[in-house]
């Protein structure tokens, strides 16, 4: 079986996330160590799969190295339950429709809050590398750039690594190769 571009940039993934220059907290040019790592989105379970692989497989080479895999559409519905709006959530939806339901998460889910809730729980001081993935799901409850922006403030040097379902060129951001979001300049392309 051929080995397809997806499987050849996934395997390239381990030995860049735990190199020393990788983790030596800088991205290139001393710019903030954020990556992306775009994928066809018809491939989010083969990536999905290829995350639980490098759960294990990256403390086993680097057992020193605190690791959090984040997935950002589990710690939205984890900050809905937090604030016991689950439940309203999903009447309100039945009810009022999408549109109605999306306007009123707005505010709870704002990206500035969501950047907050996520350095509260995994701490970048504490841990040398965050992993983020589910970005797919939580669209469009959150928006990847948004999230990006509000948490460079608060990342220092821990590189943050996002697994992008959509193309990523360095300059933009096109979820599910089709919708467009706002250019982001700050992110690297974690491997070609």
């Amino acid at each position: 079986m051929p080995v397809n571009d997806l499987d050849e940039r996934l395997n390239k993934i381990l030995d860049k996330v735990t190199s020393d220059d990788f983790l030596g907290r800088q991205g290139p040019g001393n710019e903030v160590p954020f990556y992306a790592f775009d994928y066809p989105p018809q491939d989010e379970v083969k990536v999905r799969e290829h995350i639980r692989f490098l759960e294990g497989a990256i403390s086993k080479r680097r057992p020193e190295l605190r690791v959090a895999f984040i997935n950002l559409f589990e710690l939205l519905l984890d900050m809905l339950k937090e604030r016991d709006k689950w439940d309203q959530t999903i009447e309100m939806q039945a009810k009022k429709g999408d549109d109605f339901m999306l306007k009123a998460l707005k505010a709870p889910l704002d990206a500035g809050k969501v950047a907050k809730q996520l350095v509260d729980r995994y701490p970048p001081n504490e841990f040398g590398l965050l992993i983020i993935n589910g970005v797919g799901s939580a669209y469009p409850l959150i928006r990847t750039h948004n999230l990006l922006n509000n948490l460079q403030p608060f990342m220092g040097l821990t590189p943050l690594v996002v697994f992008y379902p959509g193309l990523y060129d360095g300059q933009s951001l096109k979820l599910f190769c089709q919708l467009g979001e706002k250019p982001y300049y700050r992110a690297f392309r974690l491997v070609s």
